[in-house]
């Protein structure tokens, strides 16, 4: 079969979700709206987390990395979406689907990381409270954040160079929103099935593994909240955890489908619809399912908001 010089060549053609789908406005209008949402909430988050001192603990430590890590996932991916929507170019370069690749492995790998830590350090807090500052002190909590940037950014450049150095045949249309790992690899031409199970199990590591951790910790969470006297705390930590468990389900559950399950048992388009989950649709709720329902935050919030807007009537 013969092979175009990828490097060289014109790029990839994404084909996204939007272009087939039966109300493309309808579509990109929806999109919009979830990204702005994305943008405003995890903004408003990173912001409050990091000017009122009283959000400086461990909790609130991961949801502003959480809120940075989402910020960051949708950006490299939506935007781009939308313009070659808009402009009916879906062209993509060679250089450019591989940074977008790095990005969004790093990214996604990172916040599974994270979501691990953030549901250990709430089974410390509710079923360890007075050795909470001990198991989780400033320096263990950085430790965390940096493992799951440091992991990830490793394995994401890995998976990156080597997905890229697979010759690719005539056909550049990527059925897919993103450049991803298994899209690409149905367009290589060359035996890939190694390193498919190299993916396969990379997939299981970042993703099963974390995964296991969350639902020990709830677990174990869940049997300390219904031995408590205390009607209002059991309430207060049964509505906290259910939120969580709705997000990190979403998480996870889109991106074992995509990197675990067999390409066989699901479609491109499906996989599109998949995608847009933990790219879009994740980011924007997060926010809303982990910190803007949080007493906490909303008078943080309130507070920051208060104090710029008094600055700005005394300077006017």
């Amino acid at each position: 079969m013969e092979h175009w010089n990828s490097t060289l060549g014109s790029g990839f053609i994404l084909m996204g979700i939007l272009k087939d789908s039966g109300s493309p406005e309808l579509l990109c209008a929806t999109i919009t709206v979830l990204y702005m949402l994305a943008m405003i909430s995890n903004g408003l988050m990173l912001l409050v987390i990091t000017m009122d001192i009283r959000l400086h603990v461990p909790m609130y430590l991961f949801l502003g990395q959480l809120s940075l890590m989402d910020l960051l996932f949708t950006s490299v991916v939506t935007p781009k979406a939308l313009m070659d929507f808009l402009l009916s170019e879906y062209t993509i370069s060679f250089g450019g689907c591989a940074l977008q690749m790095f990005l969004v492995l790093t990214l996604g790998s990172a916040e599974d990381l994270l979501l691990a830590f953030m549901a250990y350090d709430r089974y410390v807090a509710i079923c360890h409270p007075l050795n909470y500052m001990i198991l989780m002190s400033p320096r263990v909590c950085w430790l965390m954040v940096a493992t799951c940037w440091i992991l990830a950014s490793l394995s994401a450049l890995g998976h990156t160079l080597y997905t890229m150095h697979f010759p690719f045949c005539m056909s550049q249309k990527i059925r897919h929103l993103l450049c991803e790992i298994p899209p690409l690899l149905k367009l290589a031409c060359a035996d890939t099935s190694r390193y498919e199970l190299m993916v396969y199990v990379t997939g299981v590591t970042f993703l099963v593994a974390p995964l296991v951790t969350v639902v020990a910790s709830y677990t174990l969470i869940l049997f300390t909240i219904l031995h408590m006297s205390s009607n209002e705390g059991r309430q207060k930590a049964l509505v906290t955890c259910s939120s969580h468990l709705t997000v990190v389900g979403m998480f996870y559950g889109a991106a074992i489908f995509m990197y675990i399950l067999p390409s066989s048992l699901h479609s491109p388009k499906q996989d599109n619809i998949i995608s847009v989950f933990y790219t879009i649709i994740t980011p924007a709720l997060n926010p809303l399912f982990y910190s803007l329902r949080n007493r906490e935050v909303m008078g943080a919030l309130k507070r920051v908001l208060g104090k710029y807007m008094v600055q700005t009537h005394c300077t006017s």
